[in-house]
């Protein structure tokens, strides 16, 4: 059972984590220091899903849900549009959801390399399974682009998953990992 003080302690970190979340993406997005995916440069690399992928392995799937949704929400304010939103978020979300399943399959394996190659591996297949669907669905019925054409960047979109998953999967590891080395010694 969960105490008041973790309790208190899980919204104060997820809070924390959220407000990273809008940091990154307002800096990243007025910095100009989001790097296009050379082959299709509409998709940009960030460091967005960082905290949302700590907000999981810190507090767990919940945390992880708010701060993806937080994320979506600074998006939406910023930009004003909706759909980029929920694209975005939908993206991160997906990249937790998968790693969050790798995990609890991997569970009491978590320092066996293999197992964390695995839960990772969920994550990124989570994300592109996800956001292939979303793209078919999306390019053709908002952004007017030919199914053909759509089924073609498919591939290339894939790509760009697997590099942007791994980046927010591997960074968030690595910093979790250096928190609870920080914090235990």
């Amino acid at each position: 059972m969960e105490t008041p003080r973790t309790r208190t302690a899980r919204l104060t970190g997820t809070s924390i984590l959220a407000a990273l979340v809008l940091v990154f993406d307002y800096a990243l997005k007025y910095s100009g220091l989001k790097i296009p995916f050379p082959w299709y440069p509409n998709l940009k690399f960030d460091f967005t899903g960082v905290p949302i992928v700590l907000s999981l392995l810190m507090y767990g799937l919940d945390s992880s849900v708010v701060t993806s949704l937080v994320a979506g929400l600074g998006i939406l304010a910023r930009s004003g549009d909706l759909l980029s939103a929920a694209i975005k978020t939908l993206a991160e979300l997906s990249t937790a959801v998968g790693l969050y399943i790798g995990l609890r399959v991997a569970a009491g394996r978590a320092h066996d390399t293999r197992w964390m190659a695995l839960s990772s591996a969920a994550g990124i297949v989570s994300r592109i399974i996800v956001m292939t669907f979303t793209n078919l669905y999306v390019l053709p019925n908002f952004y007017g682009v030919p199914m053909e054409a759509a089924i073609g960047l498919l591939p290339l979109i894939a790509v760009f998953n697997v590099v942007q998953g791994a980046i927010t999967i591997w960074l968030g590891m690595f910093l979790h990992r250096a928190v609870k080395e920080r914090l235990s010694g």
